[in-house]
């Protein structure tokens, strides 16, 4: 297994189909097949790759817990490969399911790792599904159907003398993970298998956490993650891949590939002992950990009274303050692999969009394109349809057509304005009155057009809403509120505007006409133009960037009313009374409140960042609650 101390290691995020263990498994030995040749010692799969990490409540299901099983004594009967293989799968132990590592060799199971730490939390949702590996207690039980072991254990192959440790995912991100004990008792290298989704860097934390680990413990890291064959439903996952050595990154992946993805590299094992061996604060590690800390208590009776921030708040919290071009390549790169597998599972002929020349359905038509460029396929497939109607203005619709010809895309006209009218008729609706009736019907004759006309090109509607209109209900329910696929659902407002930005200036400068556009659009008040051209969005619901703010303080931070308003005052004192904020966190609490029934109804779309408002990955709250 070694030469001269090195030992060459595999990871394969590869292609899957959700809740299809025997597909999966065939993959597993395809893509094992290719690297054969490359004579690794190690090859890792990600978590669940079995079964596929998003079965959701599938995995309760008898058939999926068979085939489960089935799959795994088809690749056991069936590898030729003679090193160590590591893969996320199911397992049953007295009828509760566990999240587990497997580790074989050939056709021998050599011992089976529960997840220890099961997150529970925004997207995740593991509890619901599985049992933690701790209620074992630390116990190795032997268990007849696969003739191994079950419980958290150290690997050593005594011949080679390597020792070897297993983490699931979470388990990394715990306070002291299982790694930290395995390799206080002398493992060299851990592997993580791990399904882990993306959002707006994420990727660096991963990459910080696992260097800092195998630096302080002198170990090689080996984390293998899924890929965008998950589903998308409400996350997108990235396929990263990581090999380190005491902290230096020795190969690494390209996030969201589209097709396996196979990383190979070395350790130096020798280096690794020779560090440990010199290293004797790892040594007097596990003694440390177990001893009581006292406790000192201390009152220093702080005055916060006059209390001045070092560094000021963002206005806008939701847009990086650096590296820009970066923050846009990688939001982008999550809608496209979302969506590209939306795409691809239901073998959609056509996508439709709705093209209103503002920013949402914009941002969605340029990630539609992209979308199409990274699947290879015809753009012909891309229909964009603009809608005007009773209220709509020359410029937002000669900017709707101007971006479809520009990437020279197919623009279709339907005028809605007689298919209202006679709604109005129906409804003896007196078509002068600008109420509630006579916007919304203009909102759902439009929806109602896109998805009759997307079953005449077998293909799905592409949603343009964004969070903010989510967090306030700033949509109609059954009408901008549904499509097929939410391409934006996962941005606020004003992320939204900075990725209009950043594609006018890194994507389609040459292209005079576009470019154009974009910069006008960017300029365009916001407006649903229901009733005319005075109606404009933040004149009524107020200004994005100050409701994306309060939106932030209390998704991503957790903050109360009091704080907000303390928050708000500080952050924009020059441009908000007490009485102006007042109405700014009242108004956003009570449209938050009532309009989540839009939410608990939302179409599926990919997470981007720390937060979202999907009722099935992070934001779960009865609609009926009361503000």
């Amino acid at each position: 297994m070694r030469n001269n101390n090195f030992v060459k290691v595999a990871t394969i995020a590869p292609k899957l189909e959700v809740g299809k263990p025997m597909y999966n498994i065939e993959q597993f030995l395809e893509e094992i097949d290719k690297i054969k040749n490359d004579n690794p010692h190690f090859i890792v799969f990600p978590e669940l790759a079995v079964t596929g990490y998003t079965c959701g409540d599938l995995f309760f299901q008898s058939y999926l817990i068979e085939e489960n099983n089935k799959a795994i004594r088809h690749l056991l009967k069936h590898n030729t490969f003679k090193g160590i293989i590591i893969f996320g799968a199911l397992y049953i132990y007295k009828n509760d399911i566990f999240n587990c590592a497997y580790v074989i060799q050939e056709n021998n199971v050599l011992g089976i790792i529960p997840k220890m730490y099961l997150p529970n939390r925004d997207e995740f949702y593991e509890t619901r599904y599985f049992a933690h590996g701790t209620v074992l207690n630390n116990q190795v039980i032997y268990v007849e159907d696969f003739d191994t072991t079950f419980g958290s254990q150290l690997f050593h192959e005594k011949s080679k003398d390597i020792k070897f440790g297993i983490e699931v995912c979470e388990d990394m991100w715990a306070p002291i993970p299982p790694a930290s004990y395995q390799t206080i008792s002398g493992a060299e290298i851990i592997f993580n298998v791990s399904a882990s989704n993306e959002v707006l860097d994420k990727d660096e934390v991963r990459r910080y956490m696992i260097k800092s680990f195998s630096k302080r413990n002198n170990c090689a890291y080996v984390y293998a993650s899924s890929g965008r064959y998950e589903s998308s439903q409400d996350t997108v996952f990235s396929n990263h891949c990581l090999i380190l050595e005491n902290g230096k990154i020795k190969a690494e992946t390209k996030l969201l590939n589209n097709d396996s993805t196979v990383l190979l590299g070395d350790i130096d094992l020798g280096f690794l002992k020779y560090l440990k061996r010199k290293n004797a604060t790892n040594r007097e590690s596990l003694r440390i950990y177990i001893n009581n800390f006292s406790t000192v208590n201390t009152n220093c009776n702080f005055d916060d009274s006059n209390y001045q921030f070092i560094k000021p708040f963002s206005k806008t919290p939701f847009i990086p303050t650096t590296n820009h071009e970066s923050a846009f390549r990688k939001i982008l790169a999550i809608q496209v692999a979302g969506l590209a597998k939306r795409i691809t599972h239901i073998n959609a002929e056509t996508v439709l969009l709705g093209l209103s020349g503002g920013l949402d359905s914009t941002l969605a038509f340029l990630v539609l394109n992209k979308t199409f460029e990274y699947l290879n396929r015809d753009k012909k497939g891309i229909k964009t349809i603009t809608m005007p109607g009773l209220g709509t203005g020359d410029r937002t619709l000669n900017n709707a057509i101007n971006l479809a010809k520009a990437l020279n895309i197919e623009c279709e006209r339907i005028d809605i304005k007689n298919s209202v009218l006679e709604q109005f008729n129906m409804m003896h609706h007196n078509a002068k009155t600008t109420d509630i009736t006579y916007e919304n019907t203009q909102a759902r004759t439009r929806t109602s057009l896109l998805f009759n006309k997307a079953n005449q090109l077998n293909g799905f509607v592409l949603g343009t809403g964004d969070m903010s209109e989510l967090a306030l209900g700033w949509c109609t329910y059954n009408g901008d509120h549904m499509s097929n696929y939410s391409i934006n659902s996962g941005l606020p407002k004003t992320l939204i505007k900075f990725m209009v930005q950043c594609f006018a200036l890194y994507e389609h400068k040459d292209n005079e006409l576009l470019y154009k556009t974009l910069l006008d659009i960017l300029e365009t008040p916001i407006s649903p133009e229901l009733t005319g051209l005075d109606q404009k969005t933040e004149a009524i619901i107020g200004k994005y960037e100050i409701n994306d703010f309060i939106l932030y303080r209390m998704l991503f931070c957790g903050d109360d009313e009091k704080r907000i308003d303390y928050l708000l005052e500080k952050t924009f004192e020059d441009q908000l009374t007490k009485d102006d904020r007042q109405k700014y966190i009242k108004t956003f609490y009570q449209r938050f409140f009532s309009q989540q029934f839009k939410r608990s109804t939302l179409p599926d779309g990919p997470k981007i960042l720390d937060i979202s408002l999907s009722p099935r990955s992070d934001w779960r709250m009865p609609s009926d609650a009361k503000y």
